[in-house]
């Protein structure tokens, strides 16, 4: 493989939340029972006119924004014609040569999937367009069922430029545009929902090579693992067929997921064989630059952003920063308790070692969580000021998630205040000296790792109250 270079370009479609479709007023929803949520505009009956989704146009622009496009000031829809069964009018309102954004870029970093590192760049981004969502095809044995509610829903398609090489850097992208657009507020991106697929373009060439080779498209995969499995498999398919001579046919082709390999499901179309032309029954979409402006001066902070200014405001680590920047909510919540706290480094700490495990443990979202960001800082602080030692500090934690308790309340009310006062931790540090002789012989002989067990008798002695630090630097001195 070390001979060859993958070129890899995705086209991603993400829904758009809003509270209608694209171009009706049936509710844009998710679960309800198969074509209930219809009428005759998103089934295509004959005389119906569509009607845009104002919202829908506007969170187009949004997701081009935090992408860094440039927007038009003037676009349009076209009708995309195609028969097949989940396309119950037989085209689909889409836009081709004018598209809403052009020219953006994604910003890869970190460690891929693999583990391996990754290179620190951007990904280009050659357009998103706005269209509607066609139906979905659900498959029962040997038959299929249409079901259209998803028909129409606001969809975007956004296509990056061929500079992917690997597919760890697919998946970094995936990751960093799913961020992207959750970060927006334009979509949830639940990919179990189908709100966010995406199709994988690739093609193998010699290394140093400038010329593409023979690309072919993998369509509809619904998971980052499942793009990453898929990349891998065809990039050794296409380098296996190229050493021994065999043709690279530009196909389309299926994932399966259980077998491990794609399959040909047809040959590729060409943009002619869809037959484009400007959509008849609607005007063309304008706006003016102040329009653009008023919509840049309303976008959230880039999760890019979020990342360098947390580690620099709040002096964490690049990965601690990378994790709370890595869920909108994540980060909203930990910027707003860490505005309140005199500790955000033991803030971030807590945060992602025991909130993050007890909400997957809990399978809560951080949105239904009990802990308020302002007593989420109040425990911190409690930490910090030795208040109460790490290990009382789990059963306060523990009390906070489950009830969202003040966190002063929980420590008078359970008698948690950690001692610090010397005299009383010594008088602790003779009570275990005296009761484990062999212990401290062995110390004392130079076994030092025994230390640890007596300052866990002491802290058993103290009920856990005793400040450890204070105490290992008791039994040191006394022992010396």
């Amino acid at each position: 493989m070390a001979a060859y270079e993958a070129v890899i370009g995705l086209e991603c479609h993400v829904q758009i939340r809003t509270k209608s479709k694209m171009f009706c007023k049936c509710p844009s929803t998710h679960g309800a029972e198969p074509n209930t949520v219809l009428c005759p505009v998103c089934m295509g009956y004959p005389g119906v006119l569509p009607t845009p989704n104002r919202e829908a146009i506007r969170k187009t622009v949004v997701a081009g924004l935090m992408c860094g496009c440039e927007i038009a000031l003037k676009s349009k829809f076209d009708r995309k014609s195609y028969f097949y069964p989940d396309l119950v009018k037989n085209y689909q309102i889409t836009q081709y040569d004018q598209p809403l954004c052009k020219n953006g870029k994604i910003h890869i970093h970190g460690v891929g999937f693999s583990g391996e590192p990754l290179p620190d760049k951007y990904i280009g981004m050659t357009r998103i367009h706005l269209e509607e969502d066609p139906g979905k095809s659900n498959h029962f044995g040997n038959c299929t069922g249409m079901d259209y509610n998803r028909s129409g829903i606001p969809l975007i398609e956004i296509v990056s430029e061929p500079e992917m090489h690997s597919a760890d850097e697919a998946y970094a992208y995936l990751t960093a545009l799913k961020q992207t657009m959750q970060y927006a507020d334009v979509s949830d991106c639940d990919m179990e929902k189908g709100q966010m697929r995406f199709d994988v373009n690739i093609s193998m060439r010699q290394r140093g090579e400038t010329r593409l080779g023979t690309k072919v498209e993998i369509k509809n995969l619904n998971s980052f693992r499942s793009a990453h499995r898929a990349i891998l498999y065809e990039m050794k398919r296409q380098i296996l067929a190229l050493e021994n001579g065999e043709p690279i046919t530009q196909d389309t082709r299926g994932w399966n997921d259980e077998a491990g390999e794609t399959y040909v499901m047809r040959t590729k179309e060409n943009a002619n064989d869809y037959r484009y032309f400007p959509e008849p029954d609607m005007l063309p979409i304008e706006f003016t630059n102040e329009d653009i402006e008023k919509i840049r001066e309303s976008l959230p902070e880039h999760p890019d952003h979020l990342r360098v200014r947390f580690a620099e405001e709040y002096g964490l680590t690049p990965y601690d920063a990378s994790v709370l920047a890595s869920e909108r909510e994540y980060a909203f919540f930990f910027d707003a308790a860490a505005g309140k706290c005199s500790a955000p480094k033991i803030l971030a700490n807590w945060f992602i070692s025991e909130l993050l495990r007890m909400l997957g443990e809990s399978s809560l979202p951080l949105s239904e969580c009990k802990i308020t960001p302002e007593n989420f800082a109040a425990f911190a602080d409690l930490i910090a000021k030795g208040t109460i030692n790490s290990k009382a500090g789990k059963a306060v934690f523990e009390e906070m998630f489950q009830t969202g308790r003040n966190p002063d309340e929980i420590v008078k009310e359970k008698g948690l205040v950690q001692v610090s006062d010397e005299n009383a931790i010594l008088a602790f540090v003779d009570q275990v000296i005296q009761a484990n002789p062999v212990q401290v012989q062995q110390y004392r002989d130079g076994k030092t790792n025994v230390l640890q067990y007596l300052v866990g008798q002491l802290m058993k002695a103290s009920r856990g109250k005793a400040n450890p630090q204070m105490a290992i630097k008791l039994f040191k001195d006394r022992l010396g």
